[in-house]
């Protein structure tokens, strides 16, 4: 089974930081996209920002320079540095990937998403 696991959400205060992980795990051949996406309350589901396999980022407009976003290919996993935080941040983090397994499947996946909160 192929799956993505996701952790590091929580609650913090306006002008914090906080740093998601997720890793994929199963019978992977290679990863090619993962990215992130959230879902505040009432909203629907949208970028925040991808990292291709070879490193090349895309971000939203509005968290640019705020988050970063990175990946350790020898362990499959992509994380989300969040700096400078905004009640509007707010919702349920979603990783995502695009994988191919080891029987040539090519599939995308969804992690199963970490809540994070930020209060004024």
């Amino acid at each position: 089974q192929v799956q993505l696991v996701e952790s590091g959400g929580g609650s913090v205060q306006a002008g914090g930081s906080l740093r998601l992980s997720c890793a994929a795990s199963g019978s992977i051949f290679s990863i090619n996209a993962m990215g992130w996406y959230r879902q505040a309350p009432g909203n629907q589901r949208d970028l925040v920002t991808t990292i291709t396999s070879g490193g090349s980022t895309n971000y939203a407009d509005s968290v640019k320079g705020r988050f970063t976003i990175s990946r350790d290919n020898a362990k499959n996993t992509v994380y989300l540095q969040m700096n400078s935080l905004k009640v509007e941040d707010t919702g349920v983090y979603y990783c995502n990937a695009k994988v191919r397994t080891v029987t040539a499947r090519n599939l995308e996946l969804w992690g199963q998403g970490t809540l994070v909160t930020v209060s004024s």
